[in-house]
């Protein structure tokens, strides 16, 4: 049985997943977008939706996807404004994926706030340098990803700790912050998501 955005003892409408890359905060997002009945908010699955509409966008979108070209954050962004007016407003959202730089943040707390989404929380899932590092090394090799070299990762790893602290000085500002520590297992970050939501 699914919670919606008012049945939870602390009432939340936006709920923000901000972590690096092999903390778990993807399986944790979503999980809990199904456990309170929220829109699971994926970037890189929403823009592979938008990419496979037929529009002038979609076929822009689609283009970059296939060229391996990061979208600029004004493209990111006009990706960003056109979906979230097809979200009821009635609807919780989880977002995962962004923000990750500032101006990403800056332009959905004033997209959300302007369409009333005003109850938001921050999940921030720490997990030290060297966790991650060994995470996404073991990942690498079970997965058989020979592009994941130790010099790729900690390339990643450093590009998020640089944009993150920015990211999430302005959330907390807006928003909720609580922080998670994801060393323990999937079940005991998702119970502590829990308890700190107070599900």
């Amino acid at each position: 049985m699914t919670k919606n955005l008012y049945t939870a003892k602390v009432k939340i409408d936006t709920i923000f997943f901000i972590g690096p890359q092999g903390s778990g905060k993807g399986t944790q997002a979503k999980k809990l977008a199904e456990r309170l009945g929220f829109f699971y908010w994926e970037m890189g699955g929403i823009l592979r939706h938008i990419a496979g509409g037929d529009s002038d966008l979609g076929r822009t979108v689609k283009d970059l996807i296939e060229r391996g070209v990061l979208l600029t954050d004004e493209m990111l962004l006009k990706v960003v404004a056109q979906y979230l007016d097809t979200i009821p407003t009635d609807k919780g959202i989880i977002f995962d994926g962004i923000p990750r730089r500032i101006g990403q943040a800056e332009f959905l707390i004033n997209y959300l706030r302007d369409h009333g989404r005003k109850d938001m929380v921050t999940l921030f899932i720490d997990l030290p340098h060297e966790e991650s590092l060994n995470r996404l090394l073991l990942r690498a090799t079970t997965e058989g990803r020979k592009d994941d070299t130790r010099e790729a990762i900690e390339f990643r790893l450093q590009q998020y700790e640089q944009d993150t602290v920015p990211v999430l000085n302005y959330l907390k500002q807006f928003s909720l912050l609580i922080t998670i520590d994801g060393r323990p297992s999937i079940e005991q970050v998702g119970a502590a998501i829990d308890q700190a939501l107070q599900l």
